[in-house]
This record gives structure tokens, C-alpha cells and sequence, in this order.
């Protein structure tokens, strides 16, 4: 039993960034790989087995070597390849590109080694290997295939038939009626032979091409809607388990692991003006059903995201719509079901500048100019305004906090990190929730982590009803902890604070500047929302950018 609760201990304290979110299939990581500052970019396959494109970007230090090696969660470093080479891009110093086999489906992660004259550095990078797409075959290459086919099939049967008559002949020799009669019987047997050959093997294909399509990843879905409790309306949501057991995902919304200390995240966002912003942290009710208050925001029509993780380091986003109603009635005080739920009200994306201001309000801002925050702080996005990013290329996205008065101010732990960022396309087609460190949920990289120490050979699931009284109490302890404890905590597991020689626990190095790698997946018009602390309280600015496609595949650093 203990060695049991330390595992799940040890899956609780999980540390950064995981697979959350929609339309973004690219995972990018900025890290400190011993001597060198890394940003690396890893695009998965849309096939499984298939090569996943890894490009590193070294920015300092001398690097010869990159090496790179996946690793699957149940097989854990026993089950793993040995290491390729990430050849260095001629003519392009620190940067390095190749890809790397990911034969299996489910939580994996490819371990990045890089050395060099100033020493050595080594990372893991969480990746979700699924397959997303099915490939269809030309019409003009069907075509021309099944005209060879049927052309070998009667070479065939021809082939057969004269193999037991004319070519028993000898020169001059006619064929007789019993030889005619023993072609034509071979030709026909052949015939029946080769159909059901050509049967057999369609009907593996077409087997095989089923169960390739059932195991393509299908994203969690769920049902959401407001219901009103004592004049409070609360935010439902209920995931659907239909077909569970034939999709093999059984209990797994009993091993759930929180990921910033919570088990759910939830961003809802009015549509089609993307003008109003919540985050909250629903809790969970029962396996399927997870609710939370709803702040003030105000009635409309919104798109519904809800990231979780699974115990091995799988992220999931479900997707919904819903639509909020007004109050009820007259509220003296909304109640909050976390204190770090928060929302804000901003100008409509097709709109700028349009909103009448009061104390939620925010004006959106985009790069090159600053977003005032409700209490007068505001961000600054480093950039210029009249440019546009480009899709597919590699950015930090650098923002700078300032007090009131214009002097710097650092950013409170928020959830365990000093800034959160929830990108979102016009048309909510591209959904992701961003921290400093890249663009995984953060409960990913330590579950991963622990299973590289891990010398099991196969991973075996745990125990649904222990697992997920074991995080529910720990879920429990957490809030009943004093904010700042928490967030020490949080910290601590996310590996914010390090531990001196003395034993005693300093704070990492932090300033008033944060930054958060991201790759726009396709061109479009996007809002962002970033997320940080001050005093105590959480602030919400919000960013516009366009975006066009790229014309080049050099990281905008």
C-alpha cells in the first residue's frame, strides 16, 4: 500500500507544460539545458507509426552534438530506441533539424541530449502521439492500379492454363480435346483459387483500414449548460462515456490528475466577438460531471474549452457551446468556487475600442502597445503594431508588466507560474492555453520525467477507486491551504523554487518581462489573453494579432 500512495504521489506532483488544446498540433518548449538556453519545436505525425519533425534552436554556447530518443509512458525507458542524430542546418549557427520514429500511440516524449565544448544538457519534451487523419488514395492512382490488377490476375490465369497445355506440347504437336478440357479445368480452378486470394487479402486490408480508423484519436466530448442554485448560476459540465468500454477508455476519468493544482480548467469565451473571458476551475461531482460558479459575466453565446490530463501525461481538451443567460435576479455577491476564478469584459475583436468602461473592463491591445489592466497596471507585447506574425514560425511571445506609475513590477505566482496565455483564432477553430515554459499542460513533463527513472519494463494502469481518492484528498489539502502556502507549494512541484545546500528553498530568478513560445498554426486573426497576479489579484489583458502564411521557417526570437 505505501509503495502504491507513492507512486500517486509521485504522479501528483507533476510538473510542466502537456497536450491541451485544439488546432495546434505543435509542441514547443523553451528550457535551460544545462549550459545552453533550447527552443525547441516538435510537429507530431498525423500517422501512427510515423516520423515526428524535431528543429532545436540552440541560442548560446557552442553545441556539436544533438541527439534525440522517444519514449512511450507504459514502456517507459526499457522499451525505448536508441538515440538519433539531429543533423546541424548548414549556414543557420545553433540550429538543428530531423526526425525521430514514434511507433506507438499514447503519452510519449522524446529526450533531447545536446553537448558541446561548454558541456552537456538533457531535456524531455512531452508529445502526444495519435493519429489524427486517414489517408485517401488518388482516384487517378486507383484507377491505374486496378487496371494492373485485373491485367495480372488473367496473366495469371492464363499463365496456369498453359503451364498444363501448350507448354507440354512438342514442336508441331496440336492440342487434343482432353488437353483443351484439362486448360480449361486448370484456368477454371485457378480462377476460383486467385478470387479467393484476392478476397482473403482484401478482407484483411479492409479489417486492418477498420481498426485503423476506430483507433484514431477521437477527442473527449461533453455537454455543457448553466443551471441556477439559490440565485448563483453554476457552470455544468457532463462528459460523455458513450461507447467507453469499446474505445478502451474504461475508468479513466477516475485517474485524472490536476494539473496547477486543479483537476479542470475551463475558458469560456464569447463568440462571435470574442469580448468576454472567464477561467475557472470546475470540481468534480462524480466520475463524469464537473461544476463550478459562474463569475459575472455577461449573456450571450460562448465557446467552451475544458483541458484535463490523464495520469500518464495525456492531455485532453473538450470543445462545447453554450449559452449563458442573464442573472436570475438581483445578486448581492457572486460566489467563486476557486479564488483564482476570474473573467473580464473587453472590446469586440471586429470592434476595437467599442465598450463602454467600467471596473471589468479592458480595452484589447495588440503587439508594440499596452493593455491596462482594472487596477491601472498594464502589458506592454513587445513587437510593432503594423506587423504581422507569420503561421508556422516559431515566436516568443515577450510581454513586460508595469505598475501604475510606469515602474516594473513582478508578477505573483499565479497557479504556480508567473503568467498564463489562452490563444484563440477569430473563429475559435484554434484553442491553446499557454505558459512561459512552452505550449504542453504542465502536468505532463514530470509524470514523464518520473517514468524515464522508472526501470519498470511495462507500466501497469492504477487503480481507479485509490487513484482518485488519493488525488481528491490532495486536491482537498491544497485548498485548504493559505494562498501563499499554495502557491509554494505549486511551486515547489513545478520546480519554481530550488533547493539550496543548506536544504532551505530560494525562488527561481523572475522579472517583470515573461515570455511564452508559440507557433501559429495557420493564418487568421487571433485574440490573447494573458493572465497574471498582482497584489494578490488576478489581472486579464487581452491582445490582438493577424496572422498570414509563412515565408519562412526561421524562429522569430
Amino acid at each position: 500500500m505505501k509503495k502504491l500512495l507513492y507512486i500517486i504521489i509521485l504522479l501528483l506532483l507533476s510538473f510542466h507544460i502537456s497536450w491541451a488544446h485544439v488546432g495546434s498540433s505543435g509542441v514547443l518548449l523553451q528550457v535551460q539545458a544545462g549550459p545552453y538556453k533550447v527552443l525547441i519545436d516538435i510537429t507530431p505525425p498525423e500517422v501512427i507509426p510515423g516520423t515526428a519533425r524535431i528543429t532545436v534552436f540552440v541560442e548560446n554556447g557552442d553545441p556539436q552534438k544533438v541527439l534525440a530518443r522517444p519514449f512511450t509512458y507504459r514502456f517507459g525507458s526499457q522499451g525505448a530506441p536508441s538515440a538519433d542524430e539531429i543533423q546541424a542546418v548548414p549556414g543557420q549557427p545553433g540550429q538543428f533539424q530531423g526526425v525521430v520514429w514514434l511507433m506507438q500511440s499514447g503519452s510519449s516524449s522524446v529526450q533531447i541530449e545536446i553537448s558541446g565544448k561548454d558541456g552537456k544538457g538533457e531535456f524531455i519534451v512531452p508529445v502526444v502521439a495519435v493519429s489524427t487523419a486517414q489517408g485517401e488514395m488518388p482516384k487517378g492512382l486507383g484507377f491505374g492500379l486496378s487496371l494492373l490488377g485485373i491485367l495480372l490476375f488473367l496473366l495469371m490465369i492464363t499463365a496456369i492454363g498453359a503451364s498444363v497445355s501448350d507448354g507440354l506440347l512438342h514442336p508441331g504437336e496440336v492440342l487434343s480435346s482432353k488437353q483443351k478440357r484439362k486448360r480449361w479445368l486448370n484456368m477454371g480452378i485457378a480462377t476460383v483459387v486467385c478470387a479467393l486470394i484476392l478476397y482473403g487479402g482484401s478482407s484483411w486490408w479492409n479489417s486492418w483500414a477498420a481498426r485503423y480508423h476506430k483507433n484514431v484519436y477521437k477527442p473527449l466530448k461533453g455537454s455543457s449548460r448553466v443551471i441556477s442554485e439559490e440565485s448563483q448560476r453554476i457552470f455544468q459540465l457532463k462528459i460523455d462515456t458513450t461507447n467507453w468500454q469499446e474505445n478502451k477508455r474504461g475508468a479513466m476519468l477516475s485517474t485524472l490528475i490536476p494539473d496547477h493544482g486543479k483537476l479542470m480548467h475551463v475558458f469560456l469565451v464569447r463568440t462571435p466577438g470574442l469580448d468576454a473571458f472567464a477561467h475557472i476551475h470546475p470540481e468534480r461531482k462524480d466520475s463524469a460531471t464537473f461544476e463550478a460558479y459562474l463569475p459575472n459575466l455577461p449573456a450571450g453565446k460562448y465557446l467552451m474549452y475544458a483541458d484535463v490530463v490523464q495520469y500518464s501525461g495525456f492531455a485532453e481538451t473538450i470543445v462545447d457551446t453554450l449559452e449563458i443567460p442573464g442573472h436570475p435576479a438581483k445578486v448581492a455577491e457572486t460566489k467563486k468556487t476557486a479564488e483564482e476564478d476570474t473573467y473580464v469584459v473587453t472590446d469586440a475583436i471586429n470592434a476595437p475600442g467599442q465598450i463602454p468602461l467600467d471596473e471589468n473592463v479592458v480595452i484589447c491591445g495588440k503587439p508594440g502597445t499596452k493593455t491596462v489592466f482594472k487596477d491601472s497596471s498594464y502589458a506592454i507585447w513587445e513587437g510593432k503594431p503594423d506587423k504581422a506574425l507569420e503561421a508556422g514560425k516559431p515566436y516568443l511571445l515577450n510581454f513586460e508588466i508595469f505598475n501604475p506609475d510606469g515602474t516594473p513590477t513582478f508578477p505573483e505566482p499565479y497557479l504556480g507560474m508567473m503568467g498564463h496565455v489562452a490563444v484563440l483564432r477569430s473563429d475559435g477553430s484554434v484553442y491553446i492555453h499557454l505558459h512561459p515554459s512552452g505550449t504542453f499542460a504542465m502536468a505532463a513533463e514530470q509524470t514523464l520525467k518520473n517514468r524515464l527513472k522508472d526501470t519498470t519494463k511495462i507500466m501497469q494502469k492504477p487503480s481507479p477507486a485509490i487513484f482518485r481518492d488519493s488525488v481528491d484528498r490532495y486536491l482537498l489539502r491544497l485548498k485548504a491551504m493559505p494562498t501563499a502556502e499554495r502557491e509554494e507549494v505549486l511551486m515547489t512541484e513545478m520546480g519554481m523554487y530550488k533547493q539550496n545546500e543548506s536544504g532551505a528553498m530560494n525562488a527561481m530568478d523572475h522579472s517583470n518581462r515573461i515570455s511564452f513560445p508559440y507557433a501559429f498554426p495557420k493564418s487568421g486573426r487571433y485574440r490573447i489573453f494573458l493572465q497574471v497576479k498582482r497584489n494578490g489579484q488576478v489581472l486579464t489583458g487581452a491582445f490582438d494579432v493577424r496572422v498570414v502564411e509563412s515565408v519562412g521557417a526561421t524562429a522569430g526570437i
